[in-house]
């Protein structure tokens, strides 16, 4: 009896050791700006809200075979007018642990699960800054990270076509 336990024990114990994992081992800002340029007068209670232009960008480095750091890099600047109320420029950083996967998928995870899984807390440091900076707090929309990968990768083959013809 005890064979056949130590048979079946085993199966389990290998399909365990391959099943994929992804883990936060630990994320940070490493980069931060905040800039009022134009305060005291950008902070004026009748000026209308500022139009916000945002730029996202995800960066992936292997930094060994299992871990990878990634930089959720989120720009905003916020303007009335033609005056800029502000700019905030972040870049909020991740190590994770990625094991197990198959390589055609390791891009998709780093590029969109990754930064999906740090983006609220991003999110969080971008709204503390504006509201701290004098501003109502910028509170940033869910982004479509696969969707942005998609567009990428939508891109990168039409500069390779634009080359080939």
């Amino acid at each position: 009896m005890a064979e056949n336990d130590a048979e079946t024990g085993a199966p389990e114990a290998a399909a365990a050791e391959e099943t994929p994992i992804l883990s936060i081992i630990t994320q940070y800002v490493k980069d931060m700006s905040f800039e009022n340029p134009n305060a005291p007068a950008s902070l004026n209670p009748e000026l209308s809200q500022p139009t916000v232009e945002l730029g996202i960008n995800v960066q992936a480095k292997a930094l060994t075979a299992e871990n990878y750091e990634i930089e959720l890099r989120i720009q905003a600047t916020a303007k009335h007018e033609d005056q800029t109320a502000f700019i905030i420029e972040l870049v909020y950083g991740g190590l994770f642990l990625i094991k197990n996967f198959p390589p055609e998928a390791l891009e998709m995870v780093c590029m969109i699960e990754c930064p999906r899984l740090i983006f609220p807390f991003a999110r969080r440091v971008v709204s503390d800054a504006s509201r701290d900076g004098g501003f109502s707090p910028l509170q940033l929309d869910p982004i479509d990270f696969s969707g942005l990968f998609q567009a990428h990768k939508a891109q990168e083959m039409q500069k390779e076509t634009a080359g080939n013809a």
